[in-house]
């Protein structure tokens, strides 16, 4: 790894001042974080141990005080989060010092490389996008201050040579061929952190600035220029990472999804980048980078040890913010919805599959976490994000071991290891079931506030169209996510296990069309949840059957997996809510230009096979790649 330059630009008192204000926030934010961690574990202990703790009880509580920090961070962050908006006059120049937040009109004078690396993507979906993007910038009047940069890693022969025909097709309509570029490696050494590397190494000089892009992004010209002049007004930014939302869906799973993440990212955002300031996240696309520090500071190593926690470094986007961070440069999220898209799984494999590839990622991170380089929140979003993986295993073990406590007390009345009588009663009570909903309405807070932000504001709630229409998905997402969750954290859990073991998943495209899930892939890919609750619900049920109202949720949502998968991957629901607009995002309501374009059928290319290629075209260019040290 490069030596880290811990020279930041040259403060001043108001940076200061920045930093004072944000050292009370923190330790504010870490006081009600670890305040309420305290009483909700300390009420869970008074459970467990109303007739004494022994060595068992030690190990449930220990797996439950484990799941408690990730969801109440989420807690405070969208209580923080709404509580600003609605409560703080100028709460963005609050949460977002930034200088030039108001400026919409000024000549860009940097230069900004829009980068897109690919890797066997739809080259009918990447172009629509690229297109789209370009048009919109044009009609900003500062298309002159950007260039486009398509980078594939594309192996198949079919998809490389149809990316260069719909290149070649982009370059004969565009106004400006000069500023379009395409090249593909010939190897893809490093993956897409590879092909970043190769594009800074061969090109990164002549910009100042480098937008990055997925397959499936959509941003409009508006939202790009705002983040350019943004770069221009603060030397000290080196990331600015924009709030990504969902594209308008057919799936009924990406609709549901997207329709909860929308209202949670919100206030969530919102309340995280209130505390988190200069140290912000960068999620690895829809985001611009100053490409000098970023070359200088940014590279990355390869990890010890073999894969899957070993080897390339695969969640790139959380260490590159960390570096950037700890180089002296900000990095900040801007916490608003300004023209930034993207597209969601369309289905629960899909879903599950891109979920397990972050998972490998982030768990890496247990091998970065004590580098001497970091800054204390440059560490510590590190250690949330193995924690966003970890909480869930957690739970997972939590739920198994409150398990086999009670089948104990069933099978094992007199030994120590049983719950004793006292211990049930408590739980059964209505303290226990107080407990419980208070569990509940903290790990759905932050879209319980998002939906709160809508119902108070008229003009929100026709962007959603209307208030009813608005509730009624909230209840429909809600019972999603109910039965989402539970799937996929046992999927997160063997796979955690699998990694101790060297079990890993290959990074190939990401599913973005909607195909119906069969009955036979859904049982393939979710049988173990199926067994997990039929053997938890039949153990209970000889054993325990006074647990089973509350094991109830838990219980439906394992054994209806496989129908799970496949209804909300049928068309023809997808088709009733689009026509109901059952959990639609504004967008579907009142697209804007881009969106409206985006979701127009595609164009067939008009150049045909072999058709002769620009001379600005780069194709088949194997560019060396940094060395790993």
């Amino acid at each position: 790894m490069s030596s880290i330059d811990l020279s930041a630009p040259a403060s001043d008192g108001a940076t200061v001042d920045q930093a004072r204000i944000m050292a009370r926030r923190r330790m504010v934010f870490f006081t009600l974080v670890s305040l309420t961690c305290l009483a909700l574990f300390g009420w869970m202990t008074r459970l467990v141990g109303a007739d004494g703790v022994d060595v068992f009880d030690v190990m449930v509580l220990a797996l439950y005080g484990g799941t408690l920090p990730w969801v109440v961070i989420g807690l405070w962050n969208a209580v923080i989060g709404v509580a600003l908006i609605y409560l703080k006059r100028g709460w963005l120049r609050s949460v977002v010092p930034l200088d030039g937040l108001d400026d919409t009109s000024s000549p860009i004078t940097s230069r900004t490389a829009i980068v897109m690396p690919v890797y066997n993507e739809d080259p009918a979906r990447v172009f629509k996008h690229l297109h789209t993007i370009e048009a919109s910038l044009e009609r900003t009047g500062q298309a002159h201050a950007f260039e486009f940069f398509l980078l594939s890693d594309t192996r198949v022969q079919e998809v490389y040579e149809e990316e260069e025909r719909r290149f070649e097709n982009w370059r004969m309509t565009s106004a400006h061929p000069e500023r379009l570029h395409y090249r593909r490696r010939l190897d893809n050494v490093r993956q897409k952190v590879g092909n970043l590397e190769s594009f800074c190494d061969r090109w990164g000089h002549k910009f100042d600035h480098m937008l990055v892009l997925d397959a499936d992004s959509l941003m409009s010209g508006e939202a790009v220029t705002r983040l350019v002049r943004l770069m221009e007004h603060n030397p000290r930014l080196g990331i600015l990472q924009t709030l990504v939302v969902g594209l308008p869906a057919t799936s009924p799973f990406a609709r549901m999804f997207q329709f909860g993440m929308r209202h949670g990212m919100r206030s969530y955002t919102t309340g995280s980048a209130w505390w988190q300031g200069d140290s912000g996240p960068y999620w690895g696309h829809n985001a611009i980078i100053r490409l000098a520090p970023f070359i200088r500071h940014c590279h990355l190593p390869r990890l010890p040890g073999k894969a899957p926690l070993g080897g390339e470094i695969l969640s790139h986007d959380q260490v590159e913010a960390a570096l950037m961070r700890a180089a002296g440069y900000d990095v900040r999220v801007l916490p608003i919805e300004c023209g930034s898209y993207e597209e969601n799984p369309p289905t629960l494999p899909d879903f599950i599959k891109r979920d397990l590839r972050w998972c490998q990622g982030n768990i890496q991170y247990v091998r970065l976490i004590n580098w001497k380089v970091w800054r204390p929140l440059g560490r510590l979003q590190l250690a949330l994000a193995i924690l966003m993986y970890l909480s869930p295993v957690m739970w997972m073990g939590f739920l198994f071991a409150g398990l086999m406590r009670t089948v104990a007390t069933a099978l094992f009345p007199n030994t120590e290891f049983a719950f004793m009588p006292a211990v049930w009663e408590r739980a059964a009570s209505g303290e226990g079931l107080a407990l419980f909903g208070t569990m509940m309405a903290i790990i759905f807070a932050p879209k319980i506030f998002g939906v709160l932000d809508i119902m108070l504001s008229s003009q929100k709630r026709r962007r959603y169209g209307g208030g009813v229409r608005t509730l009624v998905g909230t209840v429909v997402e809600m019972v999603f996510g109910a039965l989402l969750a539970p799937i996929v954290a046992v999927a997160q859990t063997v796979f955690v296990i699998g990694l101790m073991f060297g079990k890993k998943v290959a990074w190939n495209v990401q599913a973005r069309d909607l195909e119906t899930v069969a009955w036979s892939r859904a049982l393939r890919g979710l049988w173990l949840q199926t067994v997990c609750g039929v053997l938890f619900g039949a153990a209970l049920w000889a054993w325990a059957p006074g647990a089973l109202p509350w094991a109830t949720p838990l219980l439906v949502a394992w054994v209806l997996a496989v129908p799970f998968a496949v209804l909300t991957s049928s068309a023809g629901l997808g088709r009733f809510f689009r026509r109901v607009g059952l959990c639609a995002v504004p967008e579907e309501f009142e697209p804007t230009a881009e969106v409206a374009e985006v979701m127009a059928p595609v164009p067939t290319p008009v150049i045909a096979p072999g058709a002769a290629l620009g001379p600005t075209m780069t194709l088949s260019h194997a560019v060396p790649s940094r060395p790993d040290n």
